[in-house]
């Protein structure tokens, strides 16, 4: 991320390589149709992969002992990414409503925006299960669409296409094909700061609000979208937005608020989600106080841990993922990208602060500017290489895990 923004270079690749490039000929068709010829590509032969390794996982792997199935096993695909871990809760959520008194794991924990797409989509496909993956899967199309546009426009199409693939193969981003609510809010934020890139700020303040209402890391597309507006606001190259629109760039916590007064009145308390998620064990932690406890040392020392296999290795995974996302978004902050950098690093503070490290790599996949930083710096043929073989590997072995009923996150 050397060149800025609206340099001469970013705007003839962009311009070349635009939805909105002018010509009739067969190279300017082509050339409109990239932006979605390769999101596509790149969704297609991540998700195909993805398929794959479950399918056969499922056949090879001895399933874990804690498995379930809501739809049986007729459908190996729709038992795998249906019947795992919180999808459960997303199913039975969009069928039965919410639960909070008198369970062992309230789903008033889980934010609404996804059961009621789930429910909408059930009304049309006849289940809920299928809705789930399918909301999850077009999201996620969307999602890598939208980014391809966004890193494209400033940067050109090769970190573009490194921007989306990265996102893709990400090994958290099985993730985004299952009934999570990660690739609704991928598409949510993302969607957020396309449009306010355009100026359109109404549109990215209600994309901002559907974040919030999807998970409660939403708030922080209200950071991301008053970064940009403050970029906006200080550039001489685009039109100084008005305060009205900073007021839709921090409408984001409305979607909180709105789930909050849900939950006052359904369960009379606003809180109801956040007393919830303490059933898990989330509740508010200093960071540091986390991380120390992740990293004292087993009885008898690391190397008696090491060899007797006894070190909690999904641990170390997911504060890797954490301590590397935390840097790029303190490389976002010294290249001055605000916005961008105080989204990735609060996002990182706001779910280590949680008290656990479970889950952090998945977390972690949504905080999207840290791939488009990456798309940028993969120019380099080693970086990208790297990056490409540690992802799918990690993509291909939490997929098996996950398939067979083992945790990833």
């Amino acid at each position: 991320m050397t060149a800025p923004a609206d340099s001469p270079q970013a705007g003839r690749e962009a311009a070349a390589q635009s939805p909105a490039a002018e010509g009739s000929g067969w190279r300017a068709r082509l050339a409109r149709a990239r932006w979605l010829r390769t999101p596509v590509f790149v969704f297609l032969a991540t998700r195909i992969g993805i398929m794959a390794v479950a399918y056969v996982a499922g056949s090879v792997i001895p399933p874990a002992s804690t498995i379930y199935h809501l739809r049986g096993t007729d459908n190996r695909l729709l038992d795998i990414f249906g019947s795992r871990w919180d999808t459960g809760f997303y199913v039975s959520i969009a069928e039965e409503g919410y639960r909070y008194q008198g369970v062992e794991l309230p789903s008033v924990a889980f934010f609404p925006l996804l059961p009621l797409l789930m429910r909408g989509l059930a009304a049309i496909v006849g289940d809920a299960v299928v809705a789930g993956i399918l909301v999850a899967n077009l999201a996620l199309l969307g999602a890598l669409i939208v980014l391809y546009r966004l890193v494209l426009e400033e940067w050109g199409a090769a970190a573009a296409e490194r921007s989306v693939w990265y996102l893709a193969v990400f090994p958290a981003s099985l993730f985004g094909s299952a009934i999570y609510t990660e690739s609704p809010f991928l598409l949510a934020a993302v969607g957020a700061l396309f449009v306010a890139r355009r100026g359109r700020w109404l549109p990215a303040g209600l994309l901002g609000i559907a974040a919030a209402l999807t998970r409660l890391h939403g708030l922080l597309v209200a950071v991301l979208l008053v970064g940009e507006w403050w970029r906006q606001r200080r550039s001489a190259a685009t039109g100084r937005p008005s305060l009205a629109a900073l007021a839709a760039a921090a409408a984001a916590p409305l979607g909180s608020v709105a789930y909050m007064l849900y939950c006052w009145k359904a369960f009379g308390s606003p809180v109801a989600f956040a007393t919830a998620a303490s059933a898990w064990g989330r509740v508010p932690k200093p960071p540091f106080a986390t991380m120390a406890e992740a990293v004292q040392a087993p009885p008898g020392g690391w190397l008696a841990g090491l060899l007797a296999g006894t070190i909690h290795v999904d641990n170390w995974i997911d504060l890797s993922a954490v301590l590397v996302f935390l840097a790029l978004g303190c490389a976002l902050l010294a290249l001055s990208r605000w916005g961008e950098g105080l989204f990735v690093v609060l996002g990182v503070t706001l779910s280590f602060g949680s008290g656990l490290l479970m889950s952090q790599r998945r977390y972690m996949w949504v905080l999207f500017p840290a791939f488009v930083l990456l798309g940028v710096w993969g120019e380099r043929p080693w970086l990208d290489r790297a990056l490409t073989l540690v992802s799918v590997l990690g993509l291909a072995l939490f997929t098996a895990l996950f398939a067979t009923g083992y945790w990833v996150g």
